[in-house]
Order: structure tokens, then sequence, then C-alpha cells
């Protein structure tokens, strides 16, 4: 299967890639530069592309001629701008990006003969916030106060119309919890910033100790897009679904410093708060993933402490290996060792 990954460069396309590729898949690409510092050039990832494109997903013209040229049998979109304050330095680059950015791959499928499925990737945040303690589910109504929220509900919304009407081929919507792991070493993200503290016997400033969220270890998360796609491929249906931990394996940002810190080893003050004011983010976010749970009998394969202990295996070897060949090596076997789990 021909597979074309939107934002391939980043964090989660890197991870995709590679686990398509063990998979025996063809995969294509179409992103942005990847940063310098970057789970995709330190895995030396760029030639495992049947085609690796540079290209920004604003430019619908140019994008639909390539998407065409490529021609591939399922596309997963994951090409966004993906932070909470970077939305708020630059609001109008956030809406065009998640909003036209996915009616541009959406206008793109509209020509491709061998086109079988459609994923477009969202997030939890998609839902309108009103800090419940159950669990947000695929039905319930969405929104967003930040810049970034908002126009992700909009690119939900937006994909929902499209699918109504004109999804000629099935399109589905992923929508996804708090991803982590090894190689995420996006600006403003917390597993970087614990890395890049207790790398040099540092204590990190936390923004929000206190705020919930549905974190997640990246495979489990990409794991439930790939089951998703594999049972649309045999179904031909589409709809809304939920990727996330079960609600009782929550933690806090609090929580997750404090494990972090215990299995880096750090001795003394895990955390301070920062003091500076900070734009507002929502306190309370779980995900209700049942339905991926009963229909697509997908479920999570690492819990909490373990994806922890992965997340933290996986830097401190990264401060040791060859970008070049051993951290490839070393994300390919925890991907091995992750399918080899019940």
């Amino acid at each position: 299967m021909h597979y074309l990954i939107t934002g391939h460069t980043g964090f989660k396309g890197s991870w995709l890639s590679l686990m398509l590729e063990l998979q025996g898949h063809t995969v294509s690409g179409i992103s942005l530069d990847p940063e310098e510092r970057s789970l995709f050039n330190q895995a030396n990832l760029s030639n495992i592309f049947e085609h690796d494109v540079r290209l920004d997903i604003r430019h619908g013209s140019e994008l639909s001629k390539v998407i065409r040229q490529i021609n591939p049998q399922v596309i997963i979109h994951l090409a966004a701008q993906p932070l909470v304050r970077e939305s708020y330095k630059y609001p109008s680059k956030t809406f065009e990006t998640n909003v036209m950015g996915t009616i541009n791959v959406l206008e793109a499928t509209k020509l491709l003969k061998d086109l079988r499925f459609t994923l477009i990737v969202t997030t939890d945040k998609v839902y309108k916030n009103l800090n419940r303690l159950r669990g947000y589910v695929e039905t319930d109504e969405l929104g967003g106060d930040d810049p970034y929220s908002a126009s992700k509900a909009a690119a939900d919304i937006a994909a929902q119309s499209w699918i109504k009407s004109f999804g000629a081929s099935p399109i589905a919507i992923a929508r996804a919890g708090n991803v982590i792991g090894g190689g995420d070493w996006g600006t403003d993200r917390i597993i970087p910033d614990l890395v890049d503290a207790y790398s040099v016997g540092e204590v990190p400033l936390i923004r929000y100790p206190g705020a919930t969220r549905p974190w997640q270890h990246v495979l489990d998360c990409l794991n439930g897009y790939l089951t998703l796609a594999n049972s649309q491929l045999i179904t031909g249906t589409g709809g809304e679904w939920n990727f996330g931990p079960q609600s009782s394996a929550t933690h806090s940002v609090e929580d997750l410093v404090d494990a972090f810190g215990r299995s880096w080893g750090v001795e003394g003050a895990l955390w301070q708060q920062n003091s500076m004011l900070q734009p507002a983010e929502s306190n309370y976010l779980l995900l209700d993933s049942k339905k991926a749970h009963n229909l697509l009998s997908w479920k999570e394969k690492l819990d909490f402490d373990t994806t922890i202990d992965w997340c933290v295996n996986w830097y401190r070897f990264c401060k040791i290996g060859d970008p070049t060949n051993e951290i490839r090596s070393f994300t390919q076997d925890q991907i091995t060792r992750f399918f080899s789990l019940f």
C-alpha cells in the first residue's frame, strides 16, 4: 500500500513513517523542512520515502499538483501548526495552515484515481472545553477559546462538511490527546523541556502543574490511526474517532514531571512553577475512546509508567547514539517491541 503523510518531517510523522516502512508499505511525504533538532534528522529518515517533498500546505494549487503526481492509495493528514502558545503569536498563519491547509488536502483528493482512504488528524482540543470530569465523546460539541483549538475545531467541522458534500472516497477524522515519546524536540513541549533541563542539572520551569491531560505514547496513538485506516480500507465507512488513554489513567502535568524526573534519576527538586504570566490553557481535558475500543478493538499497549520509561530510555540513548545509524535502529527496536506486546 502506498501511504502519503503530510507533516512527515514532524514528531508524529517521523514515527508513523518508520512504522509503515517496517510494515512493508511504500511511504511518501509532504512537509516543511524538518527542524534541525528533529527525529527526522537524527534518525536520517530521508532515504525511506518514495517521494520526499518540501511544500507548504497553504499553497493549494501546487499541493494538488504534487499529490496527483504521487497518486497515493492512503493519505494521513498530520501537517499543522500544533502549538497553543504559537497560535497566540501568529493567529492568521495558524488558521490558514490548520483550516485552509486541510481543505487544500481534501481538494487534492478529488482527482486521485487510486485513493482508497483519507484520514484527517485533528486533536482532543477540538471539543468545547467545559472542564468536565468525564471524557469527551465523538458527538460532543466542538469549540475552542484559543486560536489553535479554534482552528483545529474549524478544520474538523470543515472535514465533516467535506465528507457529506464531496466524499467520493472514504474519509475519517481522528482526535488524539497529548502524545509523548522519544524524538519530540518541539518548542513549548513538556518532554523536551524536561530533557534539556535534566541533561545539564537544571530544574525545569512548569507552567501549569495542575493541568490534567490525556498523556499517551506516540506509538499507541499512531497504532490507533493505523487500526482505523485498516478497518476503513475494509469497511469503507468514516466518521470521527477518539484515541486517548482510559480516563482512570489520566495524569496531571505534575504527575508527568515527577514520574519523568524519577525515571531519569534526578536528585533534588524535580520542577519549579513558572511565575511568569502565561496565555490561557484548558485546565482539565479527557477523551472517551470507547468507540475505538468497541468497534475497532483498539487499545493502548503502554501504561503511564511504561510510557515514561520508554521516553526516558530513548532520550538517554540519543545522547550517545550515532544519529545516522544507531538512533534509527533504537527507534525501530521500540516499534518492534511495541507490536510484540499483547
